[in-house]
Formats: structure tokens, sequence, C-alpha cells
């Protein structure tokens, strides 16, 4: 397990951009795959953005793609989301995933931030 702490969500206008902040405790952060999800009020948590462990596969949601960019820089052991032309529709709360295996299908062993909300207004 590993220690995840978001940052960077608020409001911001359709249209607008927001970058998504996760921090990862330990000296192992090169050896997890991370993801970025996201859940809307009555909707259940979907998947947004995932990276392999050095960065150099990344995987889109076609709902976000082409607009969201994740990166991750593993000397800082962070993991970011660069959300671009935002949408009413991206309101959630976003939360960062870790996983050791296989990040796109996460499980039991899948860590977890605590979620950060962001909210774009019409």
């Amino acid at each position: 397990q590993v220690l995840l702490v978001e940052s960077g969500g608020g409001l911001v206008q359709a249209g607008g951009s927001l970058r998504l902040s996760c921090a990862a405790s330990g000296r192992t952060f090169s050896s997890y795959e991370m993801g970025w999800f996201r859940q809307a009020p009555g909707k259940e948590r979907e998947f947004v953005a995932a990276t392999r462990r050095s960065g150099g596969s990344t995987y889109y949601a076609d709902s976000v793609k082409g607009r969201f960019t994740i990166s991750r820089d593993n000397a800082k052991n962070t993991v970011y989301l660069q959300m671009n032309r935002l949408k009413p529709v991206d309101t959630a709360v976003y939360y960062c995933a870790a996983d050791q295996h296989n990040i796109l299908v996460p499980d039991f062993r899948t860590s977890w931030g605590q979620g950060t909300q962001v909210t774009v207004s019409s």
C-alpha cells in the first residue's frame, strides 16, 4: 500500500484548465502504475487516465481524450493530470490510484487517495 494525497481541484469555468497533482509516499513509486478516476454525484466511479511505471504508455477514457494529459515524475513521487477545455460534465471528485499489477483493472490491491473536488461551471 502507498499513501496518496491529491491537490489542485477547485472551481473553474467551462473552457478553463486545472492541473491535479497526486503525491505518493514511500520509495517505490516507480514500481506503481498510476491512474486517475472520477465519481460524479449519483454515478459510479469511472476511469479517466492511466500511465504505466515509466510513463511511456498512457491511456485515456474516450470522454477526455485530447483534452486531458496524464504525466508522472518518478523523481518527485508525483503524478499529474492536466485538464484543458473543461466541461460541466467533468464535474466530479477526482481520485488518484496506484497499483503494482494493472491500474486499468483496480481491485483490492489498489491504493486510493482521498479525492479532490473539481467543479466546472457553465
